[in-house]
């Protein structure tokens, strides 16, 4: 998709259009974005296995919750900073994205505390389902 909105942005334009210029910010923007989320995603992605892995082993296998909590915690922190200061440095203000870092760190970390008895729920509907023996693949 940004590879389209790059050559959209560079072909000539119809006579009667006279809004290249935001059109152009716009789909100019897109490729930095894509790279930042991927970079972003790998990184926290990363970071959310480090985490539940070690605190698995730490809490012997036990206290699901704070595992999902923590992980998530780590996960958002590294996932905000990088996509905002990738996507963002040199277009925004430091004060903005700072901003943008915190909101939506705390946001994501609230999503994934309320998510919490959503993945008791999944874990203890495979296991259940593991029991019967009516899932073989999972």
């Amino acid at each position: 998709m940004s590879v389209f909105g790059m050559i959209v942005v560079a072909l000539p334009l119809a006579p009667d259009w006279h809004g290249q210029e935001a059109f152009a910010t716009v789909f100019n923007f897109v490729p930095r974005m894509v790279v930042a989320s991927l970079i972003a995603y790998w990184a926290g992605e990363f970071v959310n296995a480090l985490v539940m892995a070690h605190t698995k082993m730490n809490t012997h296998g036990r206290h699901l919750w704070m595992r999902t909590i923590l992980s998530t915690a780590a996960r958002q922190s590294v996932d905000s900073i990088l996509v905002m200061l990738i996507a963002y440095r040199g277009t925004l203000s430091w004060d903005l994205i700072f901003t943008l870092i915190y909101s939506g760190y705390l946001g994501k970390v609230a999503y994934g505390v309320i998510a919490t008895p959503v993945s008791y729920f999944v874990v203890n509907a495979v296991r259940r389902c593991r029991s019967a023996r009516r899932c073989r693949n999972l």
